[in-house]
């Protein structure tokens, strides 16, 4: 569900993100993304570390894996993906502020093999079979057009290459009484979080079977990402100074709301998430 579809507004993801970057490192953590609670007290770095690792089962990667990281937020994945794999990653953004923090993380860890560029993952520009894995982490909400970034993933990756994509879900058809009732509220996350659009995983699954790719893994982890809410009020606690001295008391206070909101639609069953990985014959 887009909330452009409520109120009819547009807005560019790449200026939302660079407005709250440096706030959301304070909410979210360097990983920048949901965590994958093995309990509710597990420790946001954990728990996104977990996270992290739930796509690497799936990627597989080895040393020198050619990886195409969409939607690479901070770097550090695309970072660790080196310093830890012996890969070489290229990140990509539709951010300026994403592209020039990821390559100030990778000079201050001396990376040679991890590279940003500013490139949209629905037409990227780059050539056919250069990659042997796609990862998406948390990218595609902001994409209005799916089938497009999928189809792109397919194109550049090598025969075998493997796609590994983890996001936000949509699980149940909103009625149109109930999306005008919670009007308020979806235009909240979207002053929050930007324009997202949420998708069932059956659709990401029938896009990539189309595009002749073997789906080899798509779960449903919704369970283990809805602490992420609770940890990351608890962070905008902490360091509430600091985050409205960055994006203003406002702000602020509708990202706070928002986790309020995320969560009743997490445990009413309208929102989740999905974690899924595919192959290229």
């Amino acid at each position: 569900m887009s909330t452009t579809d409520l109120d009819g507004a547009s807005h560019e993801p790449e200026k939302h993100y660079d407005r709250v970057h440096e706030a959301w490192r304070l909410i979210m953590g360097e990983e920048f993304h949901y965590g994958y609670f093995a309990t509710p007290a597990t420790p946001l770095e954990q728990a996104t570390a977990a996270l992290t690792a739930q796509m690497l089962q799936r990627a597989a990667i080895t040393a020198g894996d050619r990886v195409l990281d969409v939607g690479c937020g901070t770097g550090r994945q695309a970072c660790d993906l080196v310093e830890e794999y012996d890969a070489r990653v290229l990140g990509i953004t539709t951010s300026g502020a994403g592209v020039a923090a990821a390559t100030e993380l990778a000079a201050s860890r001396g990376l040679d093999g991890a590279r940003f560029e500013q490139r949209d993952g629905t037409d990227n520009g780059l050539p056919d079979g250069s990659f042997d894995v796609v990862w998406a982490l948390e990218s595609s909400h902001l994409m209005r057009d799916r089938k497009a970034l999928l189809s792109e993933a397919a194109r550049v990756l090598a025969p075998g290459g493997r796609l590994v994509l983890c996001d936000i879900i949509n699980r149940r058809r909103i009625p149109f009484l109930e999306v005008r009732a919670r009007r308020d509220d979806f235009a909240v996350l979207r002053a929050a979080f930007g324009d997202a659009h949420m998708l069932p995983l059956s659709d990401y699954t029938g896009w990539l079977e189309e595009l002749g790719l073997q789906v080899t893994d798509a779960t449903d982890i919704s369970d283990e990402t809805l602490p992420t809410f609770e940890a990351w009020r608890s962070n905008c606690a902490t360091h509430e100074q600091e985050i409205v001295e960055l994006i203003g008391e406002q702000a602020r206070d509708e990202f706070v709301r928002s986790c309020d909101i995320l969560e009743g639609l997490w445990n009413d069953g309208t929102f989740g998430y999905g974690i899924l990985g595919a192959a290229k014959p």
